[in-house]
């Protein structure tokens, strides 16, 4: 595995797991071993009642929906996409592409990899849109959910290529909805906080990035991204506990990047700061350290200053960098809230209007 490609990752919002439960991201090296990303959430649809019409559903859908997924290298680093269009965009996660901007992506019939270039990265969604250069006959782009109909309890399977074996399909349910998850923006994350994601018990693996989680009506519902492992246990994984950007996000960002070659409008809250943790005597966090506040921003406008320190957003304590982006994450730019924050050994409250990331 190419250690470029590792990333340790927090989990949020999960009491019920253990405190030491850490994240694997999800790309792997070329080392790894070979082979020898509507109605479709709807509670009401069908579920097949025996064994034999359960295992028709799935070859049906995998047959429907492998196609569209493909095998993306991006430097030493493999990882997985999703064929958005017939004009050969591409989704993936940020994380997959790294700092590469061109590729060679595998597509279920390809004969040789085919070159690809980057449209753009977003890393604070931790999604890509990388573009063939060629668009081979019979290319089949993918049909995106409704993930605001996703159920938990749902039957879903993960397509992509862990490990580096294309082509591989796991099972399980949607177990829970409206994660919020923050990356490490060390050994290859991105330092995203995510909202919204999905968790599903489908084994998700490094490599299985950028791929995609599936609903019995072949439906796109999220794009896998993050896996758990124990650190209590020396690292070993955590089966059944994996994270999928909802499809509903993916489409709203990879729309804007094929019409805009950027991201135009996030919809992300923001404060227009940049900012530092601040520990106190102990060595425990206590809040965020103002640093800059960017001219015209909610913050500025807000009255903060350099210096001043954040202790809480809205009825959210604030003690770290990442607590605030896990604050703001379900937040909307536009929305109303109050900052609590301390000047010169004063604690004082604002009211302030969010501004967009």
């Amino acid at each position: 595995m190419d250690p470029s490609r590792t990333r340790v990752l927090r989990l949020l919002w999960a009491p019920l797991l253990a405190s030491s439960l850490i994240l694997l991201g999800g790309c792997t090296g070329t080392s790894g071993p070979v082979a020898g990303k509507t109605a479709s959430a709807n509670p009401r649809v069908s579920v097949p009642s025996t064994a034999s019409d359960l295992q028709s559903e799935y070859q049906r859908v995998i047959k429907n929906v492998l196609p569209s997924v493909v095998q993306v290298q991006a430097g030493e680093a493999l990882g997985s996409g999703v064929v958005y269009d017939d004009k050969g965009h591409i989704v993936t996660n940020a994380h997959v592409v790294g700092y590469e901007k061109t590729f060679q992506v595998i597509t279920a019939g390809s004969v040789s990899p085919l070159t690809a270039r980057l449209v753009y990265s977003y890393p604070d969604q931790d999604l890509a849109v990388v573009k063939l250069d060629k668009v081979p006959g019979g290319l089949r782009p993918a049909s995106f959910g409704d993930s605001a109909k996703v159920a938990v309890g749902q039957i879903v399977l993960a397509m992509g290529s862990p490990l580096g074996l294309s082509s591989s399909v796991t099972q399980g349910i949607v177990s829970a909805t409206g994660r919020t998850v923050s990356e490490g923006a060390t050994q290859g994350g991105t330092g995203a906080t995510i909202a919204n994601m999905v968790q599903t018990s489908a084994a998700i693996n490094p490599g299985n990035s950028g791929g995609a989680l599936v609903d019995l009506n072949s439906q796109v519902i999220g794009i896998p991204t993050l896996a758990a492992i124990d650190a209590a246990l020396g690292g070993s994984a955590a089966p059944g506990i994996g994270f999928a950007i909802p499809a509903s996000t993916v489409k709203t960002i990879a729309d804007q990047i094929i019409q805009s070659g950027r991201v135009t409008n996030s919809g992300r809250a923001a404060l227009g700061i940049t900012g530092r943790t601040v520990v106190n005597g102990g060595y425990r966090p206590v809040g965020v350290a103002v640093v800059e506040v960017k001219r015209g921003g909610a913050a500025d406008k807000a009255g903060l200053m350099a210096g001043d320190v954040i202790t809480r957003l809205d009825d959210t304590a604030v003690t770290t960098i990442t607590s605030l982006a896990e604050a703001l994450a379900g937040d909307k730019a536009g929305q109303k809230t109050t900052v609590t924050y301390t000047r010169e050994g004063r604690q004082r409250t604002v009211g302030i209007t969010l501004g967009e990331q």
